[in-house]
């Protein structure tokens, strides 16, 4: 059975004797494809020294060259993305479509620190007073960690270690154990890319060394992306330990529509921002919230034409809209929740438990699932399901549905369909969310904006990629200097003033 291992100081790592290992399943099968090893925390503490040593010598890589090595990088990831989508899909299960813009979605933010020489810039202020002058300069932190989930293996990675690397940091990936292949092959795309051996270092494992990242004084910052739960534990551990941490949590992103907007392009968007990759996305949009009865009852129909007309399949069939879902631990855990909803009174409109994949009756296939007639005091409208499950909650007015998205306890995205600019701006303006969309399902910004939510999507103060994440990697250093001319005056020894 294939092993998979670590990347610890430019070079792979077995598990060892005596270690532990988790299970890397195929989702299509059900199927046990490979082992993955599970570190501890001597192979954290190998990989933090080899990262701290490795920093040091990056950081005084002048900014332009740290540059090339990310051009190399997305150009060496461009050459191999059918190996990477294919592993990815392999793994966990999404269709190769989809893993392709999982890595290409990841090279966004990497195209984005190919410009970090203009990003590090500091500020300058000739004549601050007497002969004095202010500046500043960004530096970076030392050996950064990131912990990301199983639903984006090369994408949200990327989004971290790219930056971090970029600032003259060194990085220590911990990614989720269901689908840890693809990060690997970051790690060693990044040394053939020219990065020194230890500034990019992969370390699998659980809750172990989770932990032993968290309260190692060596890591400077902790950079998480999984459940709100989980969330909140790493930024509460991480600040206890003097860390910087951004940790961002789940999401029930809504899909507000008005009765003026175009049915048939916002049920096109819905289906796909709903169904795609299972619903294992953070950006899904798993509420549809229609204003007005008329608009409900429009909105249902062209969604039941729709999803009899969607193609669950294989991650590798060319035509399906989506694949199975990661474990079957995970396809049990979406189906207590379709059946919660049962029983908590909402109408299933199409059950997608009983979908069955001829071949493959052993994957982890769910159909799609539609819910009507949704109360947001249910449990299933309150927490996130991450599945391929769909929920209407009928509105009876704007200010309705912008409450709906306002008062749930998550605040990562939303989406507002209209035709109406007023309408668009104000909702826009009042809604709690931190990410929205006109007239887009899945609002995640491009990668020179920045990426986070809002109430218990996100935990910490600054946000993913973009400004937020040089920001995020490093730290301000401000130097007010003066070179006096002839004997040093008693004045020498007074704080300098704006006088």
């Amino acid at each position: 059975m294939r092993e998979i291992g670590h990347f610890v100081n430019g070079s792979r790592v077995s598990g060892g004797p005596g270690g532990r290992f988790g299970e890397v399943f195929d989702p299509n099968t059900g199927a046990v494809q490979a082992h993955v090893a599970l570190g501890d925390v001597a192979l954290v503490e190998t990989a933090v020294q080899s990262a701290a040593k490795a920093q040091r010598a990056w950081a005084e890589v002048n900014p332009q060259r740290r540059a090339r090595v990310m051009f190399e990088f997305k150009r060496l990831v461009e050459a191999r993305m059918d190996e990477l989508a294919a592993l990815l899909s392999a793994e966990h299960g999404k269709v190769i479509a989809d893993s392709r813009g999982d890595v290409q979605r990841g090279l966004e933010v990497i195209e984005f620190a190919c410009g970090i020489p203009h990003a590090l810039k500091g500020e300058y202020t000739e004549g601050a007073g007497p002969g004095i002058d202010v500046y500043s300069m960004r530096q970076p932190l030392g050996v950064c960690a990131g912990i990301t989930p199983f639903n984006f293996p090369a994408m949200i990675p990327m989004w971290m270690f790219g930056i971090a690397i970029a600032c003259g940091n060194s990085f220590i990936l911990k990614p989720s154990e269901k689908d840890p292949s693809v990060p690997l092959r970051l790690g060693e795309l990044m040394l053939e890319a020219g990065a020194p051996a230890g500034v990019l270092n992969v370390v699998q494992g659980d809750k172990a060394v989770v932990d032993a990242l968290l309260t190692h004084p060596l890591v400077r910052a902790v950079s998480f992306v999984g459940s709100s739960d989980i969330a909140h534990y790493v930024y509460r551990t991480g600040a206890a330990h003097g860390k910087r941490v951004q940790a961002m949590g789940g999401a029930k992103n809504h899909g507000v529509i008005l009765p003026d907007a175009d049915l048939d392009q916002a049920t096109k968007d819905i289906l796909g921002a709903a169904y795609g990759s299972a619903g294992e996305r953070c950006m899904a949009l798993p509420v549809v919230a229609p204003v007005g009865e008329r608009t409900a009852a429009a909105l249902r129909e062209r969604l039941l034409d729709g999803i009899a007309g969607l193609k669950v399949g294989i991650s590798t069939d060319p035509d399906a809209q989506y694949g199975p879902v990661v474990t079957a631990a995970h396809k049990a855990r979406v189906e207590s929740y379709i059946a919660q909803g049962v029983a908590e009174g909402a109408e299933l409109v199409v059950d997608g438990r009983n979908f069955a994949l001829q071949g493959y009756e052993k994957g982890f296939f769910l159909g799609p699932t539609l819910f009507d007639h949704v109360r947001p005091d249910m449990t299933t409208y309150q927490e996130e399901i991450f599945g391929p499950v769909l929920q209407i909650v009928r509105a009876d007015s704007f200010e309705a549905a912008l409450n709906l998205a306002s008062d749930h306890p998550y605040g990562n995205g939303v989406a507002i369909y209209t035709r109406n600019g007023k309408a668009a701006r104000d909702f826009a303006s009042r809604v709690e969310v931190g990410m929205v969309g006109i007239n887009v399902p899945i609002p995640v910004p491009v990668a020179y904006h920045t990426f986070g939510g809002w109430k218990r999507s996100a935990f910490g103060d600054t946000n993913q990629h973009g400004m937020e994440g040089v920001k995020f990697y490093t730290k301000v250093k401000t130097v007010t200097a003066r070179w006096p001319e002839g004997e040093v005056e008693d004045s020498a020894f007074v704080i300098p003033t704006m006088a």
